[in-house]
């Protein structure tokens, strides 16, 4: 039976910021893109889906010229929400954006933080991902249907890692795949880590049997066969990767993970204008297609006030999502 409930309305609608400076002189000055002391706060540790966002969106700003000196940082915590506290305490600060997503959202209703995504002011959705799952080049498991099987037979000894928190997307990516595999949810043995970086040591490692992530952040090492890559999480497979969808290989779900950007509260209208036209700016740059292309990201931008109301939705469908799953 297909899932056309919540579960399959946030896998159906579920971003990225990026880069060091390289600045070269362009039309930043003449758009009102320029945003001097601009500083990109990364909410999870280096080497995951919100850092390699960051780093790749500030280089090619600062490479398109639309604007200079821009500092990407880590502030890892609690699924995000030590990085959203922050946020929402720099009030009126104009010169500060957060690289976030889907798992920040999740983080808010499993770490019930006093401090939510209504709080922050809302500048752009960049991207979506599609999920992939994983193991290391060593694993027992050469296809979906083998990590199936021992999934099945006892789900506890068969850990599965993810870079987020519970709530978040490496989260709810196997959560969904369990309850379409007949696995209840609550059996799970679910390890978060904070960030790619981490979770890629632990399954190279194997001190967990297999691992979900963004496809984005794990390319390099399936290239190279460090990885090996069982299937992808959305609705069509990834153009030069080898590996089914969830469907094609027997279970009736999908998931795609999102990424934007939002800044604190109480900023002027200049203020929020300048930042969501910088990131509008980028948008349309050569450099942001070809960091896209690079990345396995599929365009999603929706600016302002329309990335508020995505974000809204997203709230809603994430605590009704938990709440079916019984988590």
């Amino acid at each position: 039976m297909r899932l056309r409930t919540p579960l399959a309305l946030l896998g159906a609608a579920l971003l990225v910021l990026v880069g060091p400076p390289l600045l070269t002189p362009g039309s930043g000055s003449d758009t009102g893109t320029r945003i001097p002391g601009l500083r990109f706060m990364v909410p999870n540790t280096p080497g995951g889906g919100y850092d390699i966002t960051a780093r790749t969106a500030a280089k090619n700003a600062e490479d398109a010229g639309l604007t200079s000196g821009i500092e990407v940082f880590n502030l890892p915590g609690a699924g995000g929400t030590v990085g959203l506290t922050r946020l929402v305490g720099e009030r009126g600060n104009g010169k500060l954006a957060m690289s976030m997503g889907l798992g920040v959202v999740g983080a808010v209703h499993t770490n019930k933080t006093p401090r939510t995504l209504a709080d922050t002011t809302p500048i752009a959705r960049l991207t979506m991902e599609q999920g992939i799952v994983v193991v290391g080049k060593d694993s027992p498991y050469r296809t979906l249907q083998d990590l199936l099987a021992a999934w099945r037979k006892n789900p506890g000894k068969v850990p599965v890692g993810g870079g987020s928190s519970p709530g978040g997307p490496d989260h709810l990516a196997p959560m969904l795949m369990a309850r379409a595999a007949g696995i209840a949810p609550k059996s799970v043995n679910y390890v978060p880590f904070d960030g790619g970086g981490e979770l890629l040591a632990s399954i190279l490692g194997d001190k967990v049997a297999f691992g979900v992530s963004g496809v984005g952040e794990y390319l390099d090492q399936i290239r190279s066969g460090e990885l090996r890559l069982l299937a992808v999480t959305g609705a069509e497979r990834v153009p030069g990767l080898d590996a089914p969808t969830l469907r094609e290989a027997g279970l009736d779900t999908e998931f795609i993970n999102w990424r934007g950007v939002v800044a604190p509260p109480g900023l002027t209208d200049a203020e929020r204008d300048k930042l969501v036209g910088l990131l509008t700016e980028l948008h349309g740059t050569p450099q942001w297609r070809e960091s896209l292309k690079k990345n396995g990201w599929n365009d999603a931008f929706l600016p302002g006030e329309e990335f508020g109301t995505f974000l809204t939705a997203q709230n809603e469908q994430v605590a009704s999502v938990l709440k079916e799953l019984g988590l």
